[in-house]
């Protein structure tokens, strides 16, 4: 990775503790004010509503997308469709699974990059726009800013002062569940970490996988280090182990490693072997009573029916003073213009539609999984699902992005701490000290930012 100079001028604890982490409750506030409403509610003043979207410019443009699994990239072209016949641009679509779109982003922005592309907020939208990587969106912001809290606003913005992101969704890391499942066998929601186990305990009892577990493709650990992490250690400790000021040899984390090991009997014994679609469908089909993931994981229950049954709850507290900070990971996902966009009027005029209530509404409608970063976002749709997503983000006083969102990239990727948790996963009884000083001496041995 190049040394980024830009990035000294702000640390990534400011930029978590300042931007995203606030930016998610901003936009769930919008939605607990409107939620009792009977529509839409009415686009701002300068902001982008249903019919304020970008003018009809014409000609075309192309599109980098991560959205591969069916349901998002369905949802995604719904809006590309609403998109070009609203504008008369065309959108030519470029869809990358996502996990390799992920770990060869920063290639693909310095080679031959599409006009846009979907990403994250914070840290990471951050750590591309001091590259140069991509192009500075102030012009569309000072458009559709009114349509955004302004957390959401902080985080959007680069190191530099300006705009380069347009917020889109967010989600929250929870424990998924069937209803059906738990009345049918007199289960509980548990609240701590014991009644978690011993509601493993029953549920192992009863034949089931207590815990659905999908490692495949190195990232979803990340998640369960996280929420173990944050429970234990609290939202400062997250911050300043992905910043490199708290240390992975400190006993702190090394007890972290310790817990999991303990709970790993609850989760699938075969986590590296699968996708998280195939741990999603074990929890789905009745093979798993529970799945801790984002809520994207309800993008597999493509019956209406059994989406409908699908509930979920915050990961158990622990007993520790961070009981109170509720920490949860619930990134922000959006879109970025690159630096060596060719039609840029048209992308430009691309990331003002995707501002709008009436883009992110066309998404949500295929794929009800997440809340709206938009103002004017239809909330009377939500379903009882994106209900409790917001009520879940609400009720958080810490919000982090992930830990591959919150990190450095060079240090987040399949080279990097994704094949480190597999190694642990793989063997959890090994060496935990030798261990940890290996991923330690790895962070070491990265290029000063």
């Amino acid at each position: 990775m190049a040394e980024l100079d830009g990035l000294r001028s702000v640390t990534r604890r400011q930029v978590l503790k300042g931007g995203a982490a606030v930016a998610a409750l901003g936009g769930v506030s919008a939605f607990l004010a409107a939620c009792g409403s009977s529509g839409a509610t009415t686009a701002p003043s300068g902001g982008t509503g249903p019919s304020g979207a970008a003018p009809s410019i014409g000609g075309s443009m192309t599109f980098g997308s991560n959205y591969s699994d069916d349901v998002p990239k369905t949802a995604m072209q719904a809006v590309v469709d609403a998109f070009k016949a609203k504008t008369g641009i065309d959108v030519s679509v470029n869809t990358v699974e996502h996990g390799k779109f992920q770990d060869t982003i920063n290639a693909y922005l310095q080679a031959t990059p599409d006009d846009a592309f979907t990403w994250f907020a914070g840290y990471r939208m951050r750590f591309f726009a001091a590259q140069g990587l991509a192009t500075d969106i102030s012009d569309v912001w000072g458009t559709v800013a009114a349509n955004f809290s302004e957390a959401f606003k902080t985080a959007s913005t680069g190191d530099d002062g300006k705009q380069y992101f347009i917020p889109f969704y967010n989600y929250p890391w929870v424990v998924i569940y069937r209803k059906s499942l738990f009345t049918e066998k007199g289960y509980t929601i548990p609240k701590t970490i014991d009644e978690f186990t011993a509601l493993g305990d029953k549920m192992k009892a009863d034949g089931l996988i207590p815990l659905a577990f999908g490692d495949k493709d190195g990232w979803p650990a990340m998640g369960t280090f996280d929420i173990l992490n944050m429970r234990m250690n609290g939202y400062d400790f997250h911050v300043g182990l992905m910043a490199g000021t708290e240390k992975w040899t400190d006993p702190k984390t090394k007890a972290v490693f310790e817990k999991w090991a303990e709970l790993l009997p609850y989760f699938d014994p075969q986590p590296l072997g699968k996708t998280w679609q195939e741990a999603a469908q074990d929890m789905i089909g009745g093979k798993a009573g529970m799945y801790f993931l984002g809520t994207f994981a309800g993008e597999q229950a493509t019956d209406p029916a059994v989406h409908d049954d699908l509930d979920f709850f915050p990961f158990p507290l622990f007993g520790t003073e961070y009981d109170a900070e509720m920490g949860i990971d619930a990134p922000i996902d959006g879109f970025m213009v690159s630096a060596k966009a060719k039609n840029l009027p048209q992308a430009k005029a691309f990331m003002e539609f995707l501002a709008s209530g009436e883009a992110v509404d066309i998404f949500l409608k295929s794929s009800p999984n997440n809340v709206a970063a938009a103002k004017d976002a239809d909330t009377s749709a939500y379903t009882p699902f994106q209900k409790s997503m917001a009520t879940i983000i609400g009720g958080s006083n810490k919000i982090a992005q992930f830990l591959d969102r919150d990190t450095r990239p060079d240090f987040a990727g399949a080279n990097a701490m994704q094949g480190f948790l597999q190694t642990f996963l793989g063997e959890p009884t090994q060496d935990l000290d030798g261990f940890l000083s290996g991923v330690q001496a790895f962070y070491d041995s990265l290029p000063p930012l």
